[in-house]
């Protein structure tokens, strides 16, 4: 099994960070908070995740090529400022990237002394909720789960339910096995989404569950619910473009915002 590369682009102390896993999830629930993130505060590209399993594509962006996984992280932090460390991708990875994905998230998080991983990911919705077109915000909570006693805490400072039963797949349910087993503090936090589209609304909610967690941000999420059919429409445009770059790819590639 080919193992997978981090390669640091600008050397930046992450000590203390918090890391959100942003792999794609059940409406790219995840794809969506990375970003968001990403965007909001402002944060730069530092490193890149390699592997020859990943497909042979580059994302131009901002006339910048940009490699498949991406590392993002704060510049400039003011005192009393938490550092949080974004992995983004377009990557679908297949079942044989999963637990090398998550084992290289894990390693970096103890290479770099970080105190967190968060992982962002969706529960499917089934029934007539999930045809609707522009619906309400809906009033679901944010399911958690810890890997430690130590993360169990920190997830308290948040509102959510308990993830008491049930399958956790993906990079989140590898980062939570391996934080079980490592000692590192991981948690999962699981909301309502449409599988076939992007669910802004589902990302909202997590990220206000992040925010309460180590931001504290009283962030503004509305805009982003707002969004959610443009979103879903430009989701469609990528996703279609990238299947076709991808298609002789040992690895699919998805589509993101």
């Amino acid at each position: 099994m080919e193992e997978i590369e981090i390669v640091e682009l600008k050397k930046m102390d992450l000590r203390n960070a918090v890391i959100i896993d942003g792999f794609p999830s059940v409406g790219l629930v995840s794809s969506i908070v990375a970003s968001y993130l990403i965007a909001l505060l402002k944060m730069e590209y530092i490193a890149v995740m390699d592997s020859n399993l990943f497909p042979t594509v580059s994302l131009i962006r901002d006339s910048e090529p940009l490699g498949p996984a991406r590392v993002y992280a704060r510049p400039n932090l003011k005192p009393g400022e938490q550092q949080v460390v974004v992995f983004s991708t377009e990557l679908q990875p297949s079942a044989a990237l999963l637990r090398p994905l998550g084992r290289a998230i894990i390693d970096f998080a103890e290479q770099q002394k970080c105190s967190l991983i968060i992982s962002a990911g969706g529960l499917i919705v089934e029934g007539d909720e999930a045809d609707d077109e522009v619906p309400e915000v809906r009033e679901v909570s944010v399911y958690g789960i810890a890997s430690t006693d130590s993360a169990e805490k920190m997830l308290k400072t948040a509102d959510y339910e308990p993830f008491t039963e049930g399958v956790i797949s993906g990079t989140a349910g590898v980062l939570l096995n391996e934080g079980r087993r490592r000692g590192v503090d991981v948690i999962t936090l699981l909301a309502e989404a449409r599988p076939d589209m992007a669910d802004a609304r589902a990302a909202a909610l997590i990220l206000t569950a992040i925010d309460q967690m180590i931001m504290h941000l009283s962030l503004n999420v509305e805009p982003l619910c707002k969004e959610a059919e443009r979103l879903e429409a430009q989701l469609k445009v990528l996703h279609k473009d990238a299947e076709k770059k991808s298609r002789d790819s040992s690895t699919a590639v998805a589509g993101y915002y």
